[in-house]
């Protein structure tokens, strides 16, 4: 499965210069935040594929102008086609306004996370705006990561974690890197193709967790009624 990621910076190769064939096969778009509405609407239309966003920390205008025919997966865990992806936006709280939370702020969204992921025996994908501290964030307050997604990552150990936030004119920035627990971190700054193997993911219904893929299997019979 193609993923396209995007974060931060609005891609001038995505946007301006849009290229159909650049992105053929692409099947889902992930947003790690700080883009405009405008940017994500032109996408999910140019492209026709579903689109999931979290907030940026400078996403106070989605409030006044959300991204039309988007799907926010704020503190939810979304399945698309199988792949379980968990969304927790924001940054470390820095100053006052929207999406910016304290560690203990964040501590308790992960506890929530925690409880859906035990009822669907875990997620995939953690897409997230700030990374997580120690892999990717930077020495400033402003860019610190959050100390409470490790444990989060290292109990289910997803496939990937996506983040935003650490752009790459800040300096040292490294696209993707391997958190101790065996999960691919990428840094989804302007955009980066993901592409997931064949079996990196359970197959829809078949999570293991009897309740959710009892709960996927009625989904899927509606929709195909």
């Amino acid at each position: 499965m193609k993923i396209l990621l995007i974060a931060d910076e609005e891609s001038k190769i995505l946007w301006d210069y849009f290229d159909p064939e650049r992105l053929e096969g692409v099947e889902l778009i992930l947003s790690a935040g700080d883009l405009k509405s405008s940017y994500l609407e032109f996408l999910v239309t140019m492209l026709n594929i579903p689109l999931l966003y979290i907030h940026g920390n400078h996403d106070s205008h989605y409030e006044r102008k959300p991204p039309n025919g988007c799907i926010c997966i704020e503190d939810k865990i979304y399945n698309f086609n199988g792949l379980r992806i968990l969304g927790l936006g924001g940054s470390v709280r820095y100053r006052e306004g929207p999406h910016m939370y304290t560690e203990m702020e964040m501590k308790v969204r992960c506890i929530r996370a925690d409880f859906q992921a035990t009822l669907r025996n875990g997620f995939d994908i953690l897409l997230t705006h700030a990374p997580a501290r120690g892999w990717g964030d930077l020495d400033d307050f402003p860019h610190r990561g959050f100390d409470c997604f490790n444990p989060l990552l290292t109990k289910w150990k997803p496939k990937y974690m996506v983040h935003g936030h650490v752009h790459q004119a800040y300096g040292h920035f490294q696209r993707e890197r391997t958190h101790s627990c065996g999960t691919t971190i990428i840094n989804a700054c302007d955009y980066v193709i993901l592409d997931v193997p064949t079996g990196a993911y359970p197959k829809p219904g078949k999570t293991g967790s009897p309740l959710y893929d009892f709960h996927i299997a009625m989904q899927r019979r509606k929709k195909h009624q």
